[in-house]
């Protein structure tokens, strides 16, 4: 597959770090030479020094027998146009990255589709509606939902007081009472990705990821240990446009309190946003935060443009006993060590971007992926098509690739946590986790 990426910053990068490891013909372009050079060195990909919104530049990256063209670059003006060219100028399919949400409308995403804009992708979007999944589970540190929550993704780090710490697996008693509707998937460990078996054994810290259909999740939590608490009071962290369109999509959901270091925004903020109390205030005034609430704050999310400045104000906030904490990282290397630092949980906005990007590439009916926070794996949602050898025989027959697993089943309006007598059906939607190096092998299986 030919892939060319507009833009070599964070998105762009990891992207094409991804793509490299999946034997892709990859051509990055962008306008910095120090960073081209850094790829050019650290990545199996072709580099071009130029606009990428320019005829003569995607003339050069051969646009014409291209399969994905990714714009991915800080301007939404140059996504636009990178993949309006690159569409007419041949390019099967365009993504193009971009930030004010009105373009996101469905009657503006027709337009531009019309226009050659295959897909566009708001990392700000995405980010702020991955933060309302996780403030709609208080006790997990990952949410993802698949096929409109039939099934739950969810993650959680294991305490001392868990009563499954120690034990084996399959000696637990199940929280479901046998029927097979919670399973665990994989366990962070430190750096270190395992998959679970029967006889793992699972240990305080762990950070363990488990899918189950979303009316089990508060008896999984009862079975962790965890208390089930409600979200009602939130408050923000300001500084970044993030800020503003969580704020946006929270408010008429919890009470929020915003708070922001310059006037002038908290002016134009009070105006923008009906339901949410706006302080002005610098987000490190813990004496500041403790008089609008802190102590009586159910979640507190810092977004504020500087990582640092989010994780201190998090751990402070865990210090005055707010359960839930949420914090925005601008360096990817920082997600690893969300599990160890205090912080409930760390995103990074433009690795959720590349994440959901990442499907474009993938072979197969694919209907969603994800990737688990410092999981050296990915979550993928395959379609089955037509009649095959998976449809044939139950699963315990078909030899999956090692380092992967059937992790649920949703047939229709069933959702199914299969055991090794199930058999698949054709349209059937099937939920599997693999490691980097089984992906390939499952993207044939599954064609």
């Amino acid at each position: 597959m030919k892939i060319v990426i507009a833009g070599a910053g964070d998105v762009g990068f990891h992207l094409a770090e991804l793509l490299s490891t999946q034997e892709q013909n990859i051509t990055l372009i962008d306008l910095d030479e120090e960073v081209l050079h850094y790829a050019s060195t650290h990545l199996d990909v072709l580099t071009l020094y130029g606009d990428a919104s320019l005829f003569s530049i995607l003339e050069q990256a051969e646009i014409e027998d291209t399969d994905l063209m990714l714009a991915v670059t800080t301007s939404e003006k140059t996504n636009l146009i990178t993949a309006i060219l690159a569409k007419k100028m041949g390019a099967r399919q365009t993504v193009a990255r971009v930030n004010n949400p009105e373009y996101l409308a469905a009657g503006q995403k027709q337009i531009f589709k019309e226009m050659g804009v295959d897909s566009l992708i708001s990392p700000e979007e995405l980010a702020a509606e991955e933060i309302k999944r996780l403030l709609s589970q208080c006790s997990f540190t990952d949410v993802f939902p698949f096929e409109e929550g039939k099934l739950m993704l969810v993650g959680l780090t294991l305490q001392q007081t868990s009563p499954i710490i120690d034990k084996p697996l399959a000696e637990l008693n199940r929280p479901d009472g046998g029927q097979m509707q919670i399973r665990p998937i994989a366990v962070l460990r430190g750096k270190e990705t395992i998959i679970p078996r029967g006889d793992t054994i699972l240990q305080t810290n762990d950070h363990v990821y488990f899918i189950s259909r979303p009316q089990y999740l508060q008896k999984l939590e009862n079975f962790l240990g965890q208390h089930h608490r409600e979200i009602h009071k939130v408050m923000i962290l300001g500084g970044s446009s993030l800020a503003e369109t969580t704020a946006r999509r929270l408010e008429n959901i919890y009470n929020i309190t915003f708070v922001e270091l310059d006037k002038k925004r908290c002016k134009k903020l009070a105006d923008e946003l009906s339901h949410t109390l706006i302080i002005h205030g610098a987000p490190d005034n813990i004496e500041l935060l403790k008089e609008e609430g802190l102590e009586q704050m159910d979640a507190f999310i810092a977004l504020t443009p500087n990582s640092e400045t989010n994780i201190v104000s998090c751990l402070m906030a865990k210090s005055n006993q707010v359960p839930k904490t949420i914090a925005q990282v601008e360096n990817k290397e920082y997600i690893h060590l969300s599990q160890n630092i205090g912080v409930d949980t760390l995103i990074n906005k433009k690795l959720i971007a590349a994440n959901n990007i990442f499907r474009f590439v993938r072979r197969g009916q694919i209907e969603a992926i994800t990737g688990l926070h410092g999981v050296d794996a990915e979550i993928i949602e395959f379609v089955i098509q037509r009649e095959s050898k998976l449809t044939q025989h139950p699963l315990r027959e078909i030899k999956f690739p090692e380092g992967s697993l059937i992790a649920g089943i949703i047939r229709r309006e069933e959702s199914i946590i299969p055991d090794g007598n199930f058999q698949l059906q054709i349209h059937d939607k099937v939920i599997v986790m693999g490691r980097p190096d089984s992906i390939p092998k499952l993207e044939h299986l599954f064609v």
